[in-house]
This record gives C-alpha cells, structure tokens and sequence, in this order.
C-alpha cells in the first residue's frame, strides 16, 4: 500500500533534484561569462580593476568638490610654496649653490647628485619636490573621504609625478646630459642595447642579465644535504651537519612559497642555513613546488596539511621524542601561525619554539599591498586566476615593482638606458627574478580570508571545521620585523604581541622585506632593537616599543640562535642524525636543493 506514494514521492524528488542541477548549472554558465570578461579585460590593465580606481577617485573628486574649505587650504599652500620656490631662484642668483628650500623624501635619491644643486637643474628639482609635496596635501584629508580610496587616490598620483620627474627626462637630468657629452652620445647606443636586450630576454622568458652566474646548486643553494621527502607539495631538505655533535631539538625552516625557498640558503656567506647548521643545529628546510594550472585547486588547507604538517610527521618519526623548532618566513610564517594555533587547540606539543620572520598574523594595516586588495579588486584577480589556474609570477612582479617604482622602475630607466650602464648583478637580484607562481584556489582564499577579513586575527579562521585561535598558542615565540618593510609593515607584525600571551621576544631589525632577513654576521652598518615580553609583561604599542628596545649593532641572528640554545631541553650536544626518507629506512631521494627548486 506505501510502494505508489513511495515511488511518487521517489520520483518528485528526482525532478527537483535535476531542476537544481540544471539551475546550478546554468548559473555557473553565467557566472563563467563574467569571469571570462573581467580575465579578458585585466590583460590590457594589467591585474588592476578600473572599477576600483574608478570609485576611490569619485569618492576623492566628490568630496574635494564639496569641501570648500581644503580647496582654500590648498589655494594657499600653493602661494606659499610657489613664494618658496621664488625666493630660492632670487638666492640662486647671487649664490647658485644656496641651499635648498625642500629636501627629499628619506629613501629619494633622484636628486642626490651635486648636479642637482645649481641652476637651472636645482630650480627643476625643488620644483618637482614642492608639486610632490602639495599634491600629497590635495590627496591627503580631504573631508569624507573613505582611507582606502585616500590611499589609492594618493597612490596614483604618486606614480604619474613619478613618471613625470626630471630625473626621467634625458634632456633635464644633468648626470645623463654630463654622461653624453662625455661619451659623445654613445651612453644612448649602449642604453638602447640594452633595452633590446631586457626586451628580448623579457618575451623569451629568460633571466635578467647577470643572473646565469648564480647556479642552483653551485652558486646558491648549495649548502650540503639531501632531500629526504618528497610529496606532490614539497621536497623535504636535511642538511648535512658541519659540527661533531649537535643540539638535542631540529629546526624546520618553512619558507614562502610565493618566492623560492633558497633566499635563507643564498651565497654561503650570507646563507642563513649554512650559518645555523654552522651553530650546530640539524636544519630540515621545506622546498614548494612550483605549482601550475593542474593544481588550481590546492588551499590553504592544502598548504598546511599536505606541507608543514607532512614535513612535521617526517621530522619527528625520523627523530622520534624530539621537539622541534619550527621557523616561518612571510607567507610562511602565516601558515605556521595558523598551524600552531590549530596544534594548541588540539594538544598537539611538538613544537619546541615558534619563530616568525617578516611574517604577518593581523592585516588590519597591511602597508601598501592593501591599495590592491579590495571586494573589486579581488575580482578582477578571483578572475585572472580562473581563467589560467594560477597567478603568475610577472603578476606579482609587477605589483611589487610598483610599490617601490623609484627604485625598481625609474632610477633602472636612468642608469641602464640613459647612462648606459648595467647594474651589477648579485646573488639577492638573482634569486628575486626567480619568481614562482600561486595556485588560484589558495591564493583567492588567503587574500579574502586574511588580507580582505583578518579572519585569523579575529578568531574567525576555520581549520578542519574549527577556529585556529592564535590566543591558544602557549609555545615561545621569537618575532622579527624590518624596519623598512613595504609587504609586511613592522608595525603590523608587532601586533602579534596582541594576539597571544605566549612569552615572545621581539626583535626590529635595520633592512627591507628580504635585506633585513639576510643579515648575515659582519654585515656593515646592520643593528636592531630587541625587548621580550613574558606573560605577565605590559603589552606595549609599536611607538613605545620602539623607544624602550634596546638597540644592538651588528646581525639579530646571533640573538636568535642564543634564544634557541637557551630554549634546549639538554645543555649537552647529541651526535648527529643521519639521513633517511622520514624515517622509513629508505636512503635519501636526492642531493639538495632538490628538484622542485629548478622548476620553471
């Protein structure tokens, strides 16, 4: 009596389910249209959404235009400078070498040159100078306006002075008009030579000029181990030790792999690997593969279970009862934050110590990488992503290129094709043109998760169903920052002081993103601050950090090491390990580096 409502219940049930297939379907037809558009469209914008710039400027000219207050304000610091710059020609007159009446930015040397100090090239110069800064007073706290449209606003008005610089002009620079006239011109033949050469080596796909004297294997990346792991993911790497005896905890290095693992294995001077294995520390280093359009589809999750967490288990059954210090290197460090965070929560005590370098936990202030991540311009690289499967390398290139164009872009412009010289090439340059790629599925859920929602600093990050709170972490922590930092601001990887009440030290340290870190002993003109904070500490803001510190000259990577001894469960040194494949009683897969370290 129940079979005919069954099967009719059974076959109601059928249809509704093919009717939400075929709507499924038929919306992510739709959906595809518009991801093909917007991956269309951001070739000729190269990754940036005009959507976006669009709304920050009308958000800027709609108010600017309705503040008729800042428009006096700015009627008046224009007199005022054009009044500055007037008095500074009439003193030129009698004394071509007065002093100027602005200075630089710190970090702009455009104008550094004693060319630049006499008419009319110094006129030029305090000129463009008094523009930049009166142009920043129109782009800066105009009434309403929201902080992310200021800072893209000011940040395009940036690059088109930039462009516009006298010191990009042939015709108004005097070092190149002094190069000319000293070469008979020739500086222009070499510079376009070169320019046909970067091009040429540009669309062919090859390294800059120089780099091919920097061999994996031989020139850098060649401190001896050998790959005892390996996944679709990773390439674990042991390091051969270089002392008679060795201390009782392994480090695992877990670099980025928005970069190749072996800036922390540079040129054996300055390899921060060789130089702890040298402390007598058993290094394990984890080599990313360099993913492609196949692996679309790994996450973060991915990241962490089948990377970290893989090369974790393979330490510690190779060295059974031993805790590990586990080091993170930018995105790196994130990763690991969200795997210790998970540990804690799972009682999981393997970690010996956490150390974070140039590595960010909250985004909330993520520096100028935030002028490109927006709901729109997600978007736009959601959809460059889909459509290849990954972000490719001159992607993120040119964002960072960008970012820091003086440097980067228009002194290149000057001293290789103006001047007619190459700069020179080493081993930092070398290893940065070596770029990798990042897998769509990943890279779209780290920006949203964590640049868009700061969901791991909110306790809103889910692992394995569950949120990964950073509060939970009770291991010591060692953090270290840059004071020059444009991807991970200092003051945004000091926040880490308010995320956990682990016993963490702090250390600030002279240099950039990459240069800070590679600050290997004996470096000149390298110093740091360093301050720990136990449990019970005051947690201070960055400023008062700052002038508390205690200031030390020379590398922080001596100050590491001593905090990592001290961190020892034995003041007596074991013998070495020997290789194997995770502890399977396999020999090693390979020498270092690796395989997956010469992938293009």
């Amino acid at each position: 009596m129940h079979s005919a409502p069954q099967s009719s219940l059974t076959g109601k049930t059928d249809r509704q389910l093919q009717s939400g297939q075929d709507h499924r379907f038929g919306e992510e037809a739709f959906s595809a249209i518009d991801r093909m558009r917007e991956a269309a469209s951001a070739k000729f914008t190269g990754g940036l959404s005009p959507t976006s710039l669009m709304l920050a400027y009308l958000d800027w000219a709609i108010h600017l235009a309705g503040a008729p207050g800042k428009q006096l304000e700015l009627a008046s610091k224009a007199v005022r400078k054009a009044s500055r710059l007037g008095a500074h020609a009439i003193a030129c007159l009698s004394a071509p070498d007065a002093a100027p009446c602005i200075e630089p930015l710190p970090g702009d040397r455009r104008f550094a040159a004693p060319e630049w100090r006499t008419p009319p090239f110094s006129l030029m110069a305090q000129a463009f100078l008094l523009n930049q800064q009166w142009w920043h007073n129109v782009t800066h706290e105009v009434p309403g306006v929201a902080r992310h449209h200021e800072e893209v606003v000011s940040f395009v008005a940036r690059q088109i002075l930039d462009a516009f610089s006298p010191s990009n002009n042939p015709f108004t620079n005097p070092e190149v008009i002094e190069r000319a006239r000293e070469t008979g011109g020739a500086n222009f033949i070499e510079g376009w030579k070169n320019w046909i050469e970067d091009l040429q080596r540009q669309v062919a796909g090859q390294p800059p000029v120089g780099a091919e004297r920097f061999v994996i294997g031989r020139d850098v990346a060649a401190t001896p181990g050998k790959v005892v792991f390996r996944n679709h993911l990773i390439e674990l790497i042991q390091y051969a030790p270089s002392t008679p005896s060795v201390h009782a905890e392994p480090i695992l290095i877990v670099p980025a792999w928005i970069m190749k693992y072996y800036i922390l294995d540079l040129s054996p001077e300055n390899s921060l690997v060789r130089y702890l294995v040298g402390e007598g520390y058993t290094v394990f280093c984890i080599s990313w593969r360099n993913p492609g359009a196949d692996d679309r589809d790994l996450s973060l999750e991915d990241y962490r279970r089948g990377g970290l967490m893989t090369a974790l288990d393979a330490i510690t059954s190779a060295l059974p009862g031993r805790k590990v210090h586990v080091a993170g290197y930018c995105l790196g460090g994130t990763l690991l934050a969200i795997a210790a965070a998970a540990m804690a929560r799972d009682g999981d005590e393997r970690l010996a110590s956490l150390t974070f370098l140039a590595a960010q936990t909250d985004f909330s202030e993520p520096g100028e990488l935030a002028l490109f991540i927006d709901a729109s311009q997600l978007r736009v690289l959601d959809s460059m992503m889909w459509s290849r499967g990954y972000l490719s390398a001159d992607q993120m290139a040119g964002a960072f290129q960008l970012l820091r164009s003086n440097d980067l872009i228009w002194s290149r412009l000057v001293h290789d094709y103006m001047m007619g010289e190459r700069s020179p090439m080493f081993d930092l340059m070398a290893w940065n043109a070596d770029s990798t790629r990042m897998p769509y599925r990943m890279h779209a859920d780290y920006l949203r998760s964590l640049y868009l929602d700061n969901d791991l600093a909110s306790g809103r990050f889910m692992v394995e169903g569950r949120p990964a709170a950073l509060q939970n972490i009770r291991t010591p922590i060692f953090g270290v920052a840059t004071e020059a930092d444009h991807v991970a601001p200092w003051r945004s990887v000091h926040k880490l002081h308010l995320l956990t009440d682990a016993d963490l030290t702090f250390v600030l340290t002279s240099g950039g993103h990459n240069a800070g870190i590679v600050s290997e002993p004996g470096h000149p003109g390298r110093h740091y601050r360093i301050m720990r904070k136990q449990h019970a500490d005051t947690c201070l803001g960055p400023d008062e950090w700052f002038a508390a510190a205690r200031t030390r000259e020379g590398s922080w990577w001596p100050a590491w090491t001593e905090w990592l001894g001290d961190l020892s469960s034995s003041p007596e040194r074991i013998a070495p390990p020997g290789f194997g494949d995770a502890g399977s009683g396999r020999e090693p897969l390979c020498d270092a580096p690796g395989t997956y370290v010469v992938q293009r």
